[in-house]
């Protein structure tokens, strides 16, 4: 595995062997990634576009009907609603979305569906900073744990 290397995005200021800013490209095979930074759930949030596949890979930024939260570990909603908008809502409706996770079981959306069906983004910026604001989540169980590990790409020397 000495050909696998870690890629963050360089606001991250975390451990990783690449760190990548927007406009960067990722070249793997005969396929590249563009890298476009979308910060707000946390500073080094980015997303990865393969034009070719016509999809958009969006981590933990953008979820299928949701985002990432905002109330902790460098979020702010703002800069959450601003990067999604103009970074991922910018490319064509047909592109497929793939997030980092879903805790529903959906594994595929697409820019058209979350424009319209998104009900936190598809809102004004001031409605959605409303709503980011009043979610109330619970703090997570494990994150005093695990933003340390993500700090140093999960690698404990």
């Amino acid at each position: 595995m000495d050909t696998v290397k870690s890629v963050l995005g360089k606001a991250s200021k975390a451990k990783a062997d690449i760190h990548v800013d927007d406009g960067d490209e990722i070249k793997f095979g005969h396929k590249k990634l563009l890298v476009r930074t979308t910060p707000g759930h946390t500073d080094g949030c980015i997303s990865l576009v393969c034009h070719s596949a016509k999809a958009v890979f969006t981590g933990d930024a953008l979820l299928i009907r949701g985002c990432g939260r905002t109330d902790f570990q460098q979020g702010n909603s703002y800069s959450l609603y601003d990067s999604i908008h103009k970074k991922v809502f910018s490319l064509p409706n047909d592109y497929l979305i793939f997030p980092g996770h879903d805790y529903t079981g959906q594994t595929c959306s697409s820019v058209g569906e979350e424009k319209q069906l998104n009900p936190r983004l598809s809102k004004q910026r001031e409605d959605f900073k409303k709503i980011m604001d009043n979610l109330n989540l619970p703090y997570p169980a494990q994150i005093d744990k695990a933003l340390p590990a993500n700090l140093v790409c999960g690698v404990q020397e």
